[in-house]
């Protein structure tokens, strides 16, 4: 991620952060790690004290209008219906900043492989694995261009996408 992106004193957002294993990429006073998982949270809160970490408790993310130049999504979608997303949407454009970057990165279904499709769908607790154009078009639906970085498997079985999306251009 950091050989694509340049995060030095940039405000990066963890959407989804769990126990914290993202912030590490990041300084300090640069990160806010969000999750619903309270649990988790107060793990991450004793693994990185430095860092800070809030309980994600409505769909309102915790942040300013315009103040967030990443949003992070990592395996974080495969966890929540499209509805859901469609309605984090709108809070995503309100807390990024007008040149702001999402940066997803999802286990990702390939036509091609269905012993691996089958594999991760058994394996993993995301009920919402979605193949790349699905990912892509919850974006682009909500007008954010995306470009995707990397196809990649990790794990011998598991198939991953890495892309990014920005709000279109007026």
């Amino acid at each position: 991620m950091q050989s694509h992106f340049t995060f030095e004193g940039q405000a990066v957002l963890d959407f989804g952060s769990g126990t914290g294993a993202n912030c590490s990429m990041f300084h300090p006073l640069n990160y806010l790690g969000i999750d619903p998982d309270a649990k988790r949270i107060d793990y991450a809160m004793r693994i990185y004290p430095r860092h800070t970490f809030q309980v994600l408790e409505s769909d309102n993310l915790p942040v300013k209008n315009e103040s967030v130049d990443y949003l992070l999504i990592i395996a974080v979608l495969h966890h929540i219906t499209s509805n859901e997303i469609s309605s984090y949407m709108k809070e995503f454009q309100r807390i990024l900043k007008p040149n702001g970057t999402i940066i997803v990165m999802e286990p990702c279904l390939c036509m091609k492989k269905p012993l691996c499709n089958r594999f991760m769908k058994w394996y993993d607790n995301g009920e919402y694995i979605r193949n790349e154009e699905e990912y892509i078009r919850l974006f682009r639906d909500h007008d954010y261009d995306c470009k995707v970085i990397k196809r990649f498997r990790k794990c011998f079985l598991y198939h991953e996408l890495f892309f990014s999306a920005k709000l279109k251009s007026l």
